[in-house]
This record gives C-alpha cells, sequence and structure tokens, in this order.
C-alpha cells in the first residue's frame, strides 16, 4: 500500500529516481546538498541532523544512497556508518567531510563507505560522487 506519491513520479511519470537520505547537523549545508542532489534529478528521501536520527530514518526509508557529514553532535557519522551497515551490508554510504579530516575518511571506508565529498560543496563533484556510487 502506498501512502503518498513522489513530486519526482509527477515529473518523470512514474520513473523510479534514487531516493537520498541527507545527514547533517547545520540546516544550511543540508539545504545545499538538497539544491544539488534535484539539481542533479535525484529526490531527498529525508534528512537527519545526527547520527542516531540517520539510523532510524535510514530503517524506516531504506533510501538508495546516504550523504553523511562525520562530525555531528549525538552520534557521529563513522557511529552512524557502522550501524547502518550493520541493519544492511549494501547500504551506499557517502561521507561528507571538511578539509583536514582525511584520517576520518579513511576509517569511514574501511567501515563500508562508497566514497567522500569536500566541503564547501561543488555541486558537479557531488552529482558526479553520488552518481558513480549509485551506479548511474
Amino acid at each position: 500500500m502506498r501512502v503518498g506519491i513522489s513530486i519526482w513520479e509527477i515529473l518523470v511519470g512514474g520513473v523510479t529516481v534514487p531516493k537520498v537520505l541527507i545527514v547533517d547537523d547545520t540546516v544550511f549545508m543540508r539545504k545545499i546538498l538538497r539544491n544539488i542532489l534535484f539539481q542533479g534529478g535525484l529526490d531527498v528521501a529525508g534528512e537527519a541532523e545526527n547520527g542516531k536520527q540517520a539510523v532510524e530514518l535510514y530503517m524506516q526509508l531504506k533510501p538508495d544512497l546516504v550523504t553523511m557529514d562525520i562530525v555531528m553532535p549525538e552520534m557521529n557519522g563513522i557511529e552512524a556508518l557502522k550501524q547502518i551497515k550493520s541493519f544492511d551490508p549494501d547500504a551506499k554510504v557517502v561521507m561528507c567531510t571538511a578539509v583536514g579530516q582525511e584520517q576520518m575518511v579513511k576509517a569511514a571506508v574501511k567501515l563500508g563507505a562508497r566514497g567522500y565529498i569536500v566541503k564547501p560543496f561543488q555541486a558537479p563533484k557531488v552529482i558526479e560522487e553520488v552518481k558513480k556510487v549509485l551506479g548511474m
């Protein structure tokens, strides 16, 4: 049973569009990513402001991909990645990092992150990385 219809289903006539869960503790960064992903033809299924919410929303929404900030309150992105991967080993997670967090990115990749994007976000690079991870 379907509860709602995605804006993308209306715009693209029922074609399945990959759903993305955005995870970042700042509203501003989530808004930037949402706009970039929308322009890239992707559907934002949900947004979380910390790792705990990310894990809960992942289980509820089962998105095709997650963009995950690393440094967040309550539960950081590395811990959220571990929990998501324990729930779904095939989860596609792209880490969002600031310059200078290379060690954390390496740790995330070892734990199963499929890629990373660097802040400040550059739309072409974000879309390229996300589509690469999604196999588009």
